[in-house]
Formats: C-alpha cells, structure tokens, sequence
C-alpha cells in the first residue's frame, strides 16, 4: 500500500505539472491580447502567476519522490536515512518557494537568489548523476539515468523561461500604468517563452514513457 500510494502521488505530481503549465499556457494568450480589457489581461496575469505555482511544486516534489521510489525499489543502493534527508530538503526548498509567491518577492531578493541557486545546484547534480550512469560509472538502470538527465533538461528549461519573461512584469506593469510599449512589450516576452515551455512538456513526457517502459 505504502509503494502503491507513493507512486500515485509521483504520478498526480505529473499531472499537475502538465496541467498547471497547461492552465498558464491558455492564460498567457489572455495577457497578451490588446482587444481584451485591461482589467481582464491583469487579473489573468495574476491568476497565471497563481496557477504556475503548481507545476513549481510539482518540479521540487519530483525529487524526493523519485528518490524515494528508487530507494525502496532497490535502484539505488543507498541508506534509508537519505529519504528522509531528500524529503527534509525538499520541503524546505517548497516553503520557499512558496515564501516567494506569497510576499512578491522581487528579482532582487536573498529568497530568489537563493532559489535560483538551488535550481542550479540541482540542474548539474542531476545531469552529473545521469550522465555518470550512461558512462558506466555508476550501476543505475538505464531508465533512471534518462530520466536524471531529462529532470535536469525540465530544470535547466525553466531556468530559461524565468529569463525570457524577465521583462514580463515591468510590461505588466506598464499596461496598469497604460504606456503604449506595453502590448509589444508582453507580446514579444510570452512569445519567445512558449517554445521552451512546449519543450518542458515533452520531456515531461518522455520522463513519464521511460518510468513506464523501464528500459535496463
């Protein structure tokens, strides 16, 4: 039941990771449509900046998760105690996370450098344990070391997207203030990032066909 339970919370995590990138994919084409009312495109900004906080949670739930399935299904050879060290972790980096949504925390802030620094951390730690198995180094399956690679492909992806939407909330903020810039401005910035967000969703479903698959 525990091993049943567990692996539907990893695949729920799927779920609402699509579904909430899915909601924020929609929600952007509101944003940027000059032909709707300003007080519409804002509060779809503001419900889209609600709404992606699921696929957030869903990124740094993956983790622990995923190591916990890999350790108690014998994957990973590794001391139960670092379960609880991953899930520690993890709830950790989810509070602030979370901390961040919840007071607007700017670029600026010790909290958003602190998370950038994590994802990072996390994207090459990732990509070194994956790569090292394909190489031999390591005796993970096939299967987990794609999927190493692929988790860090989704991270590194993300990176990219909070660059290319740097300039999306001073363009919001240029819209509530009614600056004529401001509709190219939020065009130009969610054009460019749908593209890498299509790219998550099909590493997310390669990520999901290989946990079903499980090729050694």
């Amino acid at each position: 039941m525990a091993d049943a339970l567990l692996l539907l919370l990893h695949v729920l995590i799927l779920v609402y990771w699509l579904g909430g990138d899915l909601g924020a994919f929609v929600a952007s084409f509101l944003i940027a449509d000059p032909a709707k009312d300003r007080a519409a495109r804002l509060g779809a900004a503001g419900l889209l900046g609600d709404v992606d906080m699921g696929p957030r949670t869903a990124l740094i739930l993956a983790f622990p998760t995923g190591f916990t399935l890999a350790v108690t299904r014998g994957w990973l050879a590794l001391d139960p105690l670092w379960m609880v060290v991953a899930w520690i972790a993890a709830l950790i980096w989810l509070s602030i996370a979370w901390r961040i949504h919840l007071s607007h925390a700017g670029p600026a802030s010790g909290l958003r450098r602190f998370d950038l620094g994590l994802r990072w951390i996390a994207a090459v730690a990732l990509g070194a344990g994956g790569a090292a198995g394909l190489a031999g180094g390591t005796s993970w399956p096939l299967f987990l070391n794609l999927k190493l690679l692929i988790l860090a492909g989704c991270v590194l992806t993300g990176l990219l997207v909070r660059r290319l939407t740097a300039d999306l909330g001073p363009a919001l903020g240029a819209l509530a203030a009614g600056q004529a810039d401001a509709d190219a401005r939020i065009a130009r910035s969610l054009a460019v990032t749908r593209p890498a967000v299509l790219l998550i969703w099909l590493l997310l479903l390669a990520a999901a066909l290989l946990g079903l698959w499980k090729p050694q």
